[in-house]
Parts: C-alpha cells; structure tokens; sequence
C-alpha cells in the first residue's frame, strides 16, 4: 500500500474559509486542505451539477466506449410537477408488466458498463469487481450476490461495547458507526449492503434522535433492513413495525391505548409515517407512479385523520421484548437504563393490558371492538392492509429506484419494477429480490445509449466518500475502520443513519427553488443538502482524506499503488480513473484539464516517488469533483 504524504501540491492550508463545528467523539480530524484552483473549480463544477447556478442535471457527457447494445431502447416519459412525496402528475393508464422484450439478465457487460452497474447496486465499482462482473453476467452476479452470507454489525457493535474504549464513549455509539463504514467499504455482500442503506434511508431510524442508551438497537435495526433487503416488503414492514428501535423513534413503543374518562388518545405518530413515508404516500397512485386525479383536477389524499387515529389503535400496547410482560417492563424509560441486554435487539412484544380493544377503522377497512386485545391480530390486518393497498408498489418501487439509479425515473420504468412488485412472475406480492433485479435490469437503468438528458441522479456524499474508499482499496491499520460521524456541515453534512428526522437528509420529492432542475419541474433529492458551504467541504474533506488518509490517527488509507504505476502518463492515469470512478463517462473538456494537471507536476529524479503520488491525488481528486462523476448517469 502507498503512504501517502504531505504534498506541496496540496497544501495543507485551507483556500475556503469555512466555520468549523466541533467534532463529536470519533469524528474526522478537522485540518483539512484544498488546493486553490481545484477547489474553485469543483465549487462551480459541483453546483453546476446539482442545478444550483442554474444548469440542471445533465453534463452532456459520451457513452460508456462499450459495444452498442442489443434489444429496444427505452422510451421514458416526461417528468412533471414535483410533489411532497415524490410522485409525479398526469394520468397514465396502468403499464404493461412485461419488463422488457430484451433480458439484461442474460447480458454479458464490457468493462464500462460493468463499472456503471457496480456504481448502482454497490457503492462503487473495484477493479478486481469489474473484471469478475465481465467474465460472468447481471443475472449471473445478482445471483450470486443474494446468496452470500450477510455482513452483520451487531456482533461489531457488541465487541466495541465490551471493550475499555466504549467507557469513555458517551453516546455508545461509535463502535456501530465504525462496523458501517467497514461493512459497507469492504462487506463481501456488497449488493445487500447497498440496498440495507437505501433501505435505511426510507425506513427512517436515526441516531440522531436515539438515546445514547440505546447503544445496540440501531446496529440490529440496520441488521434487520439488510436481512429482509432480498425477503419479503410484508415481512420488512412488520419487522419495522416491531423493532424496538423504530418504536424509540417514532414514539411508538409503550403506546397507550385511548381512555375517554381522561381524553387520552393513542400517540399517532407511527401511523401516520407507515402511511405517508413507507407504504402509500399522501397522494393515490397510478401503477406507474403517477397521481390520480380527482373530476376538480386535484390529486387524491390517499388517506384521512380519521384514518391516522384508527391506525394508531393499532399500534398501542406494544413495548420491550426479551422480559416478561408485565407492568413493570412496559414503560419506555426502561429503555434507559444501560445494559438493557436483549430488549434493545429483539422485536417489541404485546402488553395486552395496554392494547386498544375499541373499533379500528382506516383505510376502508374497521376492525371490531373486542372484549379481549388481541394486538397481534390487529396488526397483521393493519400491515396486510398497507402491503396489498394500490399506492405501496408504486409507491416503494420509485423511491427504490431513485436511491440507486435514478431520481426521475419514467412512468414506463416505475409501471414495471411496481408490477413486479405486485408479482414476481411466481404469484409472489413484495418479492424484494426480485424487485431490486427489476430496478437494476431495466431497459432504462441498463441502456446507456436509449439515455434522456434527465436520466440519472445526484451522488450524495456519503456514497461518494464509500466509494472512493472502494475504489481504492481502502484498509484499516486497526481492521475496524476508525472514523466516526461525517455529519458535521464542515465534513459532509451527512452519515450513514444519523439523519436529522424522519424524512432523512433529503425528500424523495425534493426540487431545487430555482435553476433548470426547477424550471424543468425535476426531482432532484439530493441537492437538498447541496449549497456552497456543503460544495466547499466536501471538496476539502476529500482533499484530505486523498492527501493523509481518514480517521482516527489516519487509521483508513487508500491503495493508489495500481494508479503509481500510471503516473509517467497522464493519459493512461486518466483513462484509469475515467473506467474506475465515472464509468468512462467524463468529457473530453474534463479529460483534458486533468491531464494537463497531472502533467504540470514534473518528475524530477530526487523526489520521483512523491511527484507520482502527487500526480495521483491530482488526478483522483479532479475526478472526484468533476460534474460528469458528480452526477451518477
């Protein structure tokens, strides 16, 4: 592995003044570096990109160089108007389930489109990924990727919480952060990691509001969306619903039934988000994703108030697993005592004594009162409800696309992975395996060439630092990945489960207030946490993190040696990176700044080791910045 050294390329002063917060425990270190010129030229470059100066997102870039590509283009639609909840206007009749007349399952790709796909259904492409995906097929790779053994963080959270560390630790957490940035930088089980993240980012449970007590249940919360992330939607709702720590979050958890004598109502916080964020949304649904439209022209509610308070009945008398349920155990303090053994980790248990037995009505569905609770049974009617309601698939199926392909998807591509939702061709309903080989094998995620201008979406920080460290074969001197959180806005503004609330870092139905992304009424989810402080440290961080490493005593590193080998010609450095990051997907314009970049650093003969590795982190970091990688096509 190279060492990576302090560069006089790269100086260690930052150009961008930026107001630093302080770091929580674990935290990046915060001297970061960015090159004068590079820096400005991404802050334009990135907000370019995201729609910010006014350009939307499209960059206008070439294909992959891949051999022209069989079967029939796509045809996508026009998006519209954007919503609160991410669906678009207009009325489309229900589409063809027929995924397409050309199976990308049985396709052999070349070397780009293999790392173009890597880059949607795992956080980044690596060499030696690229080269096993070109010797074998999607379909082939999919398969084999279902089958291995899940990477699990738990046990990684528990070995940490053992250990002398975790005393001073003070939220318990960093254990579990670190296991995150591990699994999913170097996970064998790449594609489950990849869809438990974006999972994570629908089913909203974050350390951000959870109790520095509550210092197992989110690495078995993550555990959990990862294990149902090739299962079953009914099963991943249920498992949700039960999970303790979902229950802490959304205050669901030691819900009390109503009582009239004091005009006490059941907190009907989680019925409204299973609704509005996970299952159906606000606004009825066409198969396809578009809303339905009332004889005044207006969109549909796809549910009332009344409807909330009938859900939350439901959602009353369930509390701590793991312990007898007895009174004592049902209060949700209980919760804050440390070393609350399994209850953080296994699903919440019913309390019968503080179950609503009164009717339950929503949804056009009315469970009886009765004289016994029966919670259990409430619920699977309430779930069972939600997961054959005509809004989920569309619903789920878009919002699944948009975090790993695309954030204006058509009505045609959302119309088919939503009808392989409804079935997986076996007369399976919610078959998530089969839904995630939809979302990647479609026409519109596949055909490179058949593209719109619209096509493709905004890479979110996070995801772009993962990558980087796949990329370059990131290690840990220590094995457990020494970073902590990255949410501080003077390091990315954003960390994986440490969303602000409920509706994660960005809306599914985010577009910008102005620029063409708006004028065009685009999606463009992303850019919500897109603004100039957020380019200039994202630039920075990255400056660092190519120049000395991350973590912890610059615990990560980065291999750059296959890159060294590269360095005496910039255009084979570049046409590395080019494969390797963007899929061979930067302009001509692009290729040729960071060629004569790489050029300008001379090699002289007494310093030729450190004039190489500067010419990489040149090259890796113009890279890194450049719109054609920002934007994921």
């Amino acid at each position: 592995m190279s060492t990576i050294e302090p560069s006089s390329v790269l100086p260690e002063t930052p150009i961008f003044a930026v107001d630093t917060v302080a770091p929580d425990t674990a935290e990046i270190p915060e001297n970061h570096a960015s090159p004068g010129i590079l820096a400005t030229l991404a802050s334009a470059a990135f907000l370019a990109a995201c729609g910010g100066s006014g350009s939307t997102a499209v960059n206008g870039q070439t294909g992959t160089g891949s051999a022209a590509i069989p079967g029939t283009p796509g045809t996508p639609g026009t998006p519209g108007t954007s919503t609160g909840d991410g669906s678009s206007p207009g009325v489309s009749p229900a589409p063809d389930p027929v995924i397409a007349a050309f199976s990308w399952s049985s396709y052999q790709p070349a070397m780009p489109e293999a790392s173009r796909f890597l880059s949607q259904a795992t956080f980044g492409a690596t060499q030696p990924g690229m080269e096993s995906l070109t010797a074998s097929t999607y379909g082939a790779w999919l398969t084999q990727q279902f089958s291995i053994p899940q990477s699990l963080h738990l046990p990684n959270t528990d070995a940490y919480l053992a250990s002398d560390e975790a005393v001073t630790d003070p939220r318990q957490q960093v254990g579990f952060i670190r296991s995150m940035w591990k699994s999913f930088t170097a996970g064998p089980d790449a594609l489950r990691q990849r869809v438990a993240f974006a999972l994570s980012e629908i089913f909203v449970a974050s350390l951000s509001l959870l109790s520095g007590h509550q210092r197992r249940s989110p690495s078995a919360y993550l555990d959990m969306l990862g294990r149902n992330a090739f299962g079953n939607f009914r099963t991943l709702i249920e498992d949700v619903s039960l999970s303790p720590a979902m229950g802490v979050f959304l205050s669901h958890l030691a819900n009390e039934k109503e009582d009239p004598a004091t005009g006490r109502t059941a907190d009907e916080n989680y019925a409204r988000e299973i609704m509005q964020l996970f299952t159906i949304g606000l606004n009825q649904l066409n198969m396809d994703g578009t809303l339905k439209r009332g004889s005044d022209g207006q969109p549909i509610d796809t549910y009332t108030n009344a409807d909330i308070t009938g859900l939350a009945k439901v959602f009353t008398g369930f509390s701590w697993g793991a312990l007898p349920a007895i009174e004592k155990n049902y209060p949700a303090v209980l919760g804050l005592v440390k070393n609350a053994g399994d209850r953080e980790v296994v699903p919440m248990q019913v309390y019968p004594g503080h179950h609503s037995t009164s009717e339950k009505s929503f949804l056009g569905v009315t469970i009886p009162s009765n004289a016994a609770a029966d919670a259990m049974s409430d619920l699977t009617i309430a779930l069972d409800t939600l997961f054959l309601h005509a809004n989920t698939a569309p619903f789920f199926s878009k919002q699944l696309i948009q975090r790993l392909v695309t954030s204006n998807p058509s009505p045609a591509y959302v119309g088919r992975v939503a009808a392989v939702f409804v079935n997986n061709g076996a007369g399976v309903r919610g078959d998530l395996k089969a839904v995630v080989s939809a979302v990647l094998l479609d026409d519109e995620a596949r055909n490179f060439a058949a593209l719109t201008p619209v096509a493709g979406k905004l890479r979110e920080p996070v995801v772009r630092l993962i990558q980087w460290m796949r990329a370059f074969g990131a290690t840990s001197a220590d094995g457990r990945f020494l970073m902590g959180r990255t949410v501080s806005p003077a390091f990315l503004g954003q960390s994986p489960m440490i969303a602000p609330s409920v509706f994660n870092f960005f809306r599914p139905g985010y577009t910008p207030s102005s620029g063409k992304t708006a004028d065009l009424n685009l999606l463009a989810p992303e850019a919500q946490i897109t603004q100039e402080l957020s380019v200039v440290s994202y630039v920075n961080f990255m400056t660092r993190a190519i120049n000395v490493g991350l973590g912890d005593n610059n615990d990560i590193q980065p291999d750059f040696s296959p890159q060294l080998k590269l360095a005496d010609d910039p255009d084979a450095l570049v046409a590395n990176l080019n494969l390797l990051i963007t899929a061979n997907q930067l302009g001509a314009t692009t290729k040729a700044l960071i060629r004569d970049a790489i050029a300008s650093v001379p090699i002289a003969t007494d310093t030729a080791d450190r004039d190489r590795l500067n010419r990489v982190k040149i090259a890796v970091l113009m890279t890194m910045v450049a719109p054609e990688y920002l934007v994921q096509k």
